[in-house]
């Protein structure tokens, strides 16, 4: 078992020795750099880990983590965590010094975008300052001392004596922390027997000199941070399983979408016109940017195959941007019959910009003063701080001419094309030869999210258009990588992206069409749709916990005793039988049971400090009131399954540590509380609902991604929705609960026919946003139910959410159909103009088929003849 993997499972079944993240790590951090949870947890398993019996000395842990995950700042965070911890002395090394030239900037220019610190550090009430060193001798014992070398440099410094140079008895006589990026080149010797002339002196360095500084101190650290540890090479995995404290795939990282999407482009063009295209398309993301008042500079990388080549070209690219007309833009366009190239054109010429006009554009926008090449070393060197501050406003640089420099060690977030200038191919037997596997690798640094925000309740450094794949600002989300006509080839270089973790292995474009029927009928083009907005409510005014917090019930296991047996490399799996008991009971009432013991597990979380919960419940009066009111923790539902049938005081007290830990979390990242407005106010209906284009990951069975006409689906939900008049797009997608009601939906439609002259369903495909009243947290319920029927004068009309839920997510998302429940009673439709018609704006109990089909029914009747 790797070792993050024994942490997962302290973290998940003893939450007492998970350690917290001290509030003096983010507080000392640069606030541009909103901390993510995976990074909170590479600290909290960390510090579990160092502050644990079982830690050895020297310390030596592996952090895993996924190109643009955000390394660089866990370093800065772990040297402020271990300055506290009585460390001063930081030996920073890395096998180019491009990076740690970047590295350097990163950690002390304070005038950097991408400086890491906040302006001035504050540990234990003093003020603490950061001094770059070249040794140890005669440092700052109150400072942060940090020496920047490479692996080479470090290992000649200690072996041939030079002025100034650190030694080994700096090591010696006092403790250090080497950290040590890009560390999978440190695993040279640990490979066995795939050792060039140029690694067999990398690997003497690592042995006897980095081991030598390591060894030196008992109380020494090593930190490793690597995106690509070969665990596929079984004396790699040997020496690594103790020491990966934390692992964060590529993979993980696309799909909690940290990343741009990667997109090919693959056109039998010309290399000029194909560097045309990727002009054409970084001016339109830069307008689209712009037409959202965001200063977003995206820049297109020309990646050659050999120096001599990129030298060529940039000249040719320079002469050929200098020269440009409309005319040759202009072919580019019609000659394609891409609809990525078609969108682009229509956006230029709603913009009244004609391809004269945008040549003139790219001409000043390209021009050689724009852009930068990084071919050798010296240019490397000389430009990192250029390179890595690409995103400022000051910087002016476009475009980039490179062979492999920037493969390792580029942190850039508005790279959004790459511009493949050669067509060979390195595959063997099938397999993505190193060449593509390196491309691969390239690829993935620049599908780094590039963050914006555009509505408030937006997640910055998150993907916010996969749902919505026609949204202009889709294009602002996209990576594309401009190749050969070779399908070969991108076969191949599909395998190395998923091999890499920035592709999944199968996805799948569905469309939802609003039918031509449907848009010619008068609900479409004149009907209104209600719905709430969201308010920030003033902290003086919280009296409660968020619902998504207090309503849902909490499962735990306690010393279950469950085992299971697992062959590896055979699918033969031995699990026990353990006898079980569930139980289900509140923390209020454990609190009536034994008052101590929910008082013992909130002392043990720092959040639920009293001084620190008046800061988010100002209302607040005592400890004892957020234990046993309802409106706190009093109501919390836990379901508790362990091995004695009425669990024992100490199951007790660990079910609630489980439970109040994650709850604990949930209030630390409360910053601006919310309320949903309890007017619905009034949008045209083809303002809201339009056609929409989604991708699917790994479409399967009667799920999501699958059409409801699919011969997957079985016979009594098989419904072909392009035919039927009541349901407003071409097709259903949705999951399988989601296919349920829609079949159930289709039995009533006679009968609701009888009674409303306009039936109709809609699929909320992310359009429609609505905020619950008490915690102002964003909801889109999956559908609307319009129910039309004429009265004496005008027409009365029903607007109905409803939500189909998965018996897995019922206790959880309770606090949705509470809101859903809410909106008869507490929402006010309000109308713009007035008109003659009678609106209602309802919400239905869940829809589950197994579960909750008493209190839909009930629901439903309401509304038939």
């Amino acid at each position: 078992m790797f070792l993050f993997q024994q942490i997962d499972s302290i973290r998940d079944y003893s939450p007492i020795s998970y350690k917290q993240m001290p509030e003096y790590i983010a507080e000392n951090l640069n606030q541009t750099f909103e901390l993510r949870p995976y990074q909170i947890e590479a600290f909290r398993h960390f510090i579990t880990f160092y502050e644990s019996e079982k830690c050895p000395h020297p310390t030596q842990s592996l952090f895993h983590m996924a190109t643009g995950s955000g390394k660089t700042l866990i370093m800065a965070g772990l040297i402020l965590y271990l300055y506290e911890r009585g460390y001063r002395n930081f030996l920073f090394f890395v096998n180019l010094d491009n990076i740690v030239q970047k590295t350097k900037d990163n950690f002390l220019n304070v005038a950097s975008a991408k400086y890491l610190f906040a302006e001035e550090i504050t540990i234990g009430g003093e003020t603490v300052k950061i001094n770059e060193v070249t040794n140890f001798q005669g440092v700052n014992p109150d400072s942060i001392n940090i020496c920047f070398t490479t692996t080479q440099g470090l290992h000649s410094d200690m072996w041939f004596a030079k002025e100034n140079a650190p030694s080994f008895d700096d090591f010696a006589e006092q403790k250090t922390v080497l950290i040590a990026d890009e560390a999978h080149h440190l695993n040279v010797d640990t490979r066995k027997g795939k050792v060039d002339k140029s690694e067999e002196d990398l690997r003497v360095s690592w042995e006897t000199t980095v081991n030598r500084i390591f060894n030196a101190n008992r109380n020494n650290i090593l930190l490793e941070f690597t995106a690509t540890c070969d665990l596929q090479n079984p004396f790699i995995l040997s020496e690594y399983e103790n020491k990966i404290i934390f692992d964060y795939p590529l993979r993980k990282f696309r799909e909690e979408k940290y990343s741009k999407q990667v997109r090919a482009i693959r056109a039998d063009i010309t290399y000029a016109d194909r560097a045309l295209q990727a002009l054409m398309f970084s001016q339109y993301r830069l307008k689209v940017f712009q037409d959202h008042r965001m200063y977003i500079k995206p820049v297109i990388l020309f990646k050659a195959k050999t120096i001599a080549e990129s030298k060529d070209f940039e000249r040719y690219f320079h002469e050929m941007v200098r020269t440009l007309s409309g005319s040759t833009l202009e072919s580019i366009v019609l000659n394609s019959p891409l609809a990525e190239v078609k969108r682009m054109a229509d956006y230029f010429a709603s913009k009244n910009i004609d391809f004269d006009e945008l040549a003139q554009e790219l001409r000043e926008e390209f021009k050689a003063d724009h852009c930068i090449s990084v071919n050798d070393d010296k240019e490397a060197n000389e430009r990192q701080i250029i390179l890595n501050s690409l995103e400022s406003r000051d910087n002016p640089y476009r475009a980039i001419f490179e062979v492999k420099k920037l493969d390792e060690g580029w942190d850039v977030l508005n790279l959004f094309d790459i511009v493949r200038l050669y067509e060979t191919r390195d595959a063997s037997k099938g397999k993505p030869g190193a060449g593509t596997i390196a491309e691969a690798q390239l690829i993935g640094r620049g599908a780094r999210y590039c963050p914006f925000a555009i509505d408030d309740d937006d997640e910055k450094y998150k993907r916010k258009y996969d749902g919505d794949v026609e949204n202009p600002l889709r294009v602002c989300e996209e990576l594309y990588y401009h190749c050969q006509y070779d399908s070969r080839y991108i076969d191949e270089l599909n395998k190395a992206l998923i091999a890499t973790g920035i592709m999944p292995e199968s996805q799948t474009e569905v469309r939802y069409i609003l039918k031509d029927d449907f848009k010619a009928d008068e609900i479409y083009k004149t009907g209104i749709v209600f719905l709430n907005k969201r308010e920030v409510k003033s902290r003086k005014a919280i009296v409660e916990l968020l619902p998504s917090v207090r309503d849902k019930e909490y499962y735990v296991t306690i010393n279950t005793g469950k085992t299971a047996m697992d062959t590896m490399m055979m699918n033969a799996h031995t699990n026990t039988t353990v006898k079980t008991y569930q139980y289900r009971t509140t923390i209020g009432k454990v609190a009536e049971y034994n008052y101590s013991l929910v008082h013992s597990a909130l002392r043990r979380i720092d959040v639920f400090k009293f001084s620190i919960l008046r800061g988010y419940f100002p209302n607040l009066k005592s400890l004892r009131e957020f234990i046993t009111d309802t409106a706190y923790l009093g109501g919390i539902k836990m379901l508790i399954e362990n091995r004695d049938e009425i669990p024992s005081a100490n199951t007790y007290f660990l079910a609630c540590l489980k439970v109040l830990t994650k709850i604990g979390a949930e209030i630390s990242t409360i910053k601006e509380t919310y309320e949903g407005t309890t007017d619905f106010t009034d949008r045209k209906f083809s303002e809201v609902f339009r056609s929409k284009t989604l991708h699917i990951t790994d479409p399967h069975g009667e799920g999501e991604g699958v059409s409801q006409n699919a011969a997957t689906i079985r016979p009594e939900w098989k419904i072909d929705l392009s035919t039927a008049d009541w349901f407003v797009f071409n097709d259903n997608f949705g999951t399988t609960e989601e296919k349920s009601f829609v079949a159930h939906f289709a039995s009533y439609v006679a009968q609701l026919k009888l009674e409303y002259d306009k039936v109709y369903l809609v699929r909320n495909e992310r359009q429609l946003v609505l905020y619950s009243f008490d915690g102002g947290e964003r909801f889109e319920p999956d559908y609307l139910m319009f129910l039309r029927k004429k009265k004496t004068t005008g027409y009365e009309q029903y607007q109905i959410f409803v939500e189909p839920k998965g018996n897995h997510l019922i206790a959880q998302d309770k606090w949705k159909e509470d809101f859903l429940l809410q909106i008869e009673t507490r929402g006010i439709p309000k109308k713009t103009f007035v008109d003659d018609t009678v609106y209602h704006v309802w919400g239905f109990p869940f829809y589950n088929q197994q579960n909750k089909m008493a209190e839909f029914a009930s629901a439903f009747e309401r509304v038939l003849p």
